[in-house]
């Protein structure tokens, strides 16, 4: 099986997120993505240690749920983290881990509870809430452990304390735009905040009309 599809992918919107700031640095290889291999327990995920500007379609690694390398440049340290969203998200086929700016500031605050849905469009795409993933350092069982545990909410946008943040979707556009929209949640979040405003959470009604449109209530 040729997986030059999902290479591309890969490539064409970690450049994207890349260009657009969404890793912290624009010359380092700070944060991941991947993609689910359709009707296999497979992957395509960014490689180790590569930065972003010098990345080819060939570093792409294609690797199994037992981690096992079936082509390409050894993965990203965070392959666990990539693994354990799939096995736990059916409905998950793109993961974007990234370092995007406000969403790292309110990693590293005192916040203890799950931001609200703050704005119609934001909940249909990303879910009730924004919550808090444990911290566990880089790379480790504890943080995939971590992640698995947090996204069973069935939500799309996640933070993670004290590193970066987690973007799902049924595909990696999809994935990049709710990093996008964890980046607005993100920037009025910490603004209400600084102005020592409690931010209003959508109505209770208004929640429930939108989990029954999904099929949720």
């Amino acid at each position: 099986m040729s997986y030059t599809h999902y290479k591309e992918e890969i490539l064409q919107w970690c450049t994207w997120l890349n260009e657009h700031g969404f890793f912290g640095t624009k010359l380092g290889s700070g944060g991941n993505i991947s993609c689910k291999i359709e009707n296999e327990e497979k992957i395509a995920v960014t490689p180790s240690s590569l930065p972003y500007k010098d990345m080819k379609i060939d570093d792409i690694a294609i690797v199994d749920f037992n981690q096992t390398v079936i082509e390409g440049k050894k993965p990203t340290m965070e392959l666990s983290l990539h693994l354990s969203i799939y096995k736990n998200r059916t409905d998950v086929q793109a993961a974007v881990h990234t370092h995007q700016l406000y969403a790292s500031i309110l990693s590293v605050m005192n916040i203890n509870t799950p931001i609200p849905a703050m704005f119609d469009e934001i909940a249909f795409a990303v879910g009730d809430e924004v919550a808090f993933i444990p911290y566990a350092l880089s790379g480790t069982p504890e943080l995939a452990a971590n992640v698995a545990s947090a996204v069973t909410n069935k939500c799309k946008c996640y933070i993670i304390k004290n590193h970066g943040a987690i973007a799902l979707g049924k595909n990696l556009e999809q994935a990049c735009l709710h990093a996008e929209m964890l980046e607005k949640i993100s920037m009025v979040y910490y603004y209400s905040l600084a102005a020592g405003k409690e931010a209003n959470a959508l109505p209770q009604p208004i929640m429930q009309v939108i989990r029954q449109l999904f099929g949720k209530g």
